[in-house]
């Protein structure tokens, strides 16, 4: 990720994204992105989140932390995935799709972040600014830098990053983890 998207770019990723979840409810596959009629940006390797509000609340969130195909046909894969495959929630109904509110997270690449301690590691963190990955051998997990608006204590962020990587809360401080930070170009629909 050099240079930040158009708004050009931003809307159609995001018209991209809805005509794929509107295709799937009809039982249809996904629209392929035509990339020979796409800007270069979008042509790119690129990895993205999907997330899904309806009425301010979560309704699925699915994305790839690294970059292995265009952008442009990674937000319909991640789009269809968080309307039809986030395993906490069910999949979106006809009836949603008017309510549902679509935001794309375009990501840097990760960058292992090294610490020493649990001290250090809480010093490193840049809320707000900073996702992070947390990896224990097989498990991993994510939070979006968005994350930091629903928990700005990087205590709380941490215990409730190594939940979600089905750890105890408190893993961080006892064992050295493998931790990555990027950071996002976040952008959403205007209702």
């Amino acid at each position: 990720m050099n240079e930040p998207l158009t708004d050009a770019e931003r809307q159609t990723l995001l018209r991209l994204a809805r005509s794929a979840i509107e295709a799937a409810l009809k039982g249809g596959p996904p629209p392929k992105a035509d990339l020979r009629s796409m800007p270069p940006a979008l042509k790119e390797n690129g990895a993205s989140f999907v997330t899904l509000t309806m009425d301010g609340d979560l309704r699925g969130c699915i994305g790839a932390l690294e970059a292995h195909q265009p952008l442009a046909q990674d937000v319909c894969e991640h789009a269809v995935a968080a309307a039809f495959q986030d395993p906490r929630f069910p999949p979106v109904e006809g009836d949603e799709l008017a309510r549902i509110r679509i935001e794309i997270s375009r990501l840097t690449a990760p960058r292992p972040l090294e610490y020493t301690n649990s001290e250090e590691l809480l010093a490193m963190l840049r809320p707000h600014i900073d996702g992070v990955i947390l990896k224990d051998g097989y498990r991993r997990a994510t939070f979006l830098p968005q994350v930091w608006e629903k928990i700005p204590d990087a205590v709380e962020f941490l215990d409730h990053l190594c939940q979600k990587m089905g750890a105890h809360a408190n893993l961080w401080r006892t064992k050295t983890l493998q931790v990555l930070t990027y950071q996002v170009e976040d952008f959403h629909e205007l209702n």
